[in-house]
This record gives structure tokens, C-alpha cells and sequence, in this order.
């Protein structure tokens, strides 16, 4: 394949050498994604013409967090360009060769468990972070707060109901289940133990390869710093990872409690599904809504 034009001319101009060949790679389902060669160096590139202005801006500057926690490998960011007339906003990291990812052994995943554990070490003074970013298409707000359930009500919960609304995806029912949900966060969180880490944010199967040394590699993330058990919730949310990961967590960064709040925290997560997927995901919210309203702190 080729690069479109006006995209080839970017990046040959942000690397200051040609592009000289490239081929589609599979890029997830919202941006197109290739592979490419400049100056004897393989690189990838991801790219849409409709992404919001700040879309790929706030990733790069994302995986240079995650980058500088030096815990887990995580692609180089080498350029990112705006939409300018023809040429669409875009993404260029480096080139990863992928391994065997399905065939991984389990000391792969003993080493991606103790790397996450060491990532969520790396703490912030608040919840949130110093610019909002996106989930998906999703705008993500990340106002910086002391308080984790009153990020979690406001910037999570609260905001991702606002959008189910504008979209006609709050009924009734959901609408009063999650606001009584939120009035009682400050009983199922301790925000006296819940410490702010670095969360890649998006972590489920898909956002993560593996590089041909059985090295994990993040990618794709929607970093912020809150609990870390979000990071665990989202992992588990569809099959989850090879058990010998959450051992070695655990062993490098020891849970209490986390059973208990596992679906309160996927909640998030499904109501971004709903927003981008439509009712097929409503069941669900309501479902661990009703759970944690009925529950007594």
C-alpha cells in the first residue's frame, strides 16, 4: 500500500527522510495504521482524518509518562502531526517487531504482572491529571482532585451518565440507580487509603502485544492517575489475562478488598461501551448499579 500523500509528505518532513515503503497493519477500529520504512527504519503510523484536535497530542504525551515509569516497555513516540488541509492528524512510534503473543509463557506474563505493579507505584498529590485526554473517541476529564470517590463520581460516573443522556441512554431507571450508586461511593471508597497511581487506563487485551524478547508492550492507553485497581478491573472485564499475571501482581503489590470493588470500577468502563456501542451494554450498568445501591456500607 501506500501512505495518502499529504501524510507521506508530513512525515518524510517530521523525520527528514523519505518514506519508502509501507504496508497496512491493523490499528484497532478507530484509525487507519500502517507500517513504514525511512531511512532503513521501520516505524508505525496511525492516522484520521475526523479525530479531534487534541486526540493524538494527548496520547503521545501519555505514553511518555507511562515511557518515563520505566516499568513496563512502551513504544517510542518519534512524531505526531495536526490535521493540516489534505493530511490528517497522526502518530508515527516506533516500530515494534510483534512476537508470539497467543504462545507467550508464563514468564511473559510474571514479568508484565510485576511491571504493572511497579507503574502503579509511581504516584501523583491528586487523582486526574494535568490535561484531559479521551477513552476510545471518548473525551476523558481529568481535573486534578484530592478526593478519589468524588473524582470517581464526578469525572467518571457522572460524566459518562451526562453523555448517555445526550444520547438517549438514561432511562429512568439507570438514571436513579446510578445517582443513588453515586451517593454512596464515599461509603464503598476509603479515600484515606486509596493513593493516586499511574494507570495506563485502558487495559484489556487488545492494548497490549508482546515483542519478539516474550516482552509485554502497552499501547493505546487513556492514562490518568487514580486507583489502581482500575488498571485490574478493566484487565478482567472481557476473559481477562493469564492467571500468572494477577499472581505476580500480587506479589509485588499485594490487594485487600479489590473482589469487593472489581465491578464498581468496570462500571466505568461499560458506560463508555454504552456510549460507543449503544444498549446491548445497558443491562450490565444497571445490573452493578443495583448491587452496590442495595449493598450497606
Amino acid at each position: 500500500m501506500a501512505l495518502p500523500t499529504a501524510l507521506s509528505t508530513a512525515i518524510t518532513e517530521a523525520l527528514g527522510t523519505p518514506v519508502e515503503s509501507a504496508q497496512a497493519v491493523y490499528g484497532g477500529d478507530i484509525n487507519q495504521s500502517a507500517q513504514f520504512e525511512a531511512g532503513g527504519q521501520r516505524y508505525f503510523v496511525k492516522w484520521n482524518s475526523s479525530a479531534p484536535p487534541e486526540m493524538f497530542p494527548t496520547e503521545a504525551r501519555g505514553l511518555r509518562l507511562l515511557a518515563e515509569a520505566n516499568a513496563v516497555r512502551i513504544p517510542a513516540v518519534v512524531a505526531q502531526g495536526d490535521a493540516d488541509g489534505a493530511c490528517p492528524a497522526f502518530l508515527v512510534l516506533e516500530w515494534i517487531e510483534p512476537g508470539n503473543k497467543r504462545g507467550a509463557d508464563g514468564a511473559t506474563m510474571v514479568r508484565f504482572g510485576a511491571g504493572l505493579a511497579a507503574m502503579h507505584n509511581h504516584s501523583a498529590e491528586q487523582h486526574g491529571l494535568d490535561h484531559d485526554n479521551f477513552i476510545g473517541r471518548l473525551p476523558q476529564p481529568n481535573p486534578p482532585t484530592t478526593s478519589w470517590s468524588a473524582f470517581y463520581r464526578d469525572q467518571r460516573i457522572g460524566y459518562q451518565m451526562e453523555l448517555a443522556r445526550q444520547r438517549g441512554r438514561l432511562n429512568k431507571r439507570r438514571e436513579d440507580l446510578l445517582t443513588r450508586l453515586m451517593d454512596r461511593l464515599p461509603d464503598l471508597l476509603d479515600d484515606d487509603a486509596i493513593a493516586p497511581a499511574l494507570l495506563h487506563g485502558d487495559l484489556w487485551g487488545g492494548n497490549y502485544l508482546v515483542d519478539t524478547e516474550g516482552s509485554a508492550v502497552l499501547i493505546d492507553p487513556a492514562v490518568w492517575y487514580g486507583h489502581r485497581e482500575m488498571d485490574l478491573a478493566m484487565s478482567e472485564l472481557f476473559g481477562g489475562f493469564p492467571a500468572r499475571f494477577y499472581d505476580a501482581y500480587r506479589s509485588a503489590y499485594p490487594l485487600s478488598g479489590y473482589g469487593e470493588r472489581r465491578a464498581l470500577y468496570q462500571l466505568y468502563y461499560i458506560l463508555v461501551h454504552l456510549n460507543l456501542f449503544g444498549e446491548s451494554y445497558g443491562g450490565r450498568v444497571d445490573s452493578i448499579a443495583a448491587h452496590y445501591v442495595g449493598r450497606r456500607g
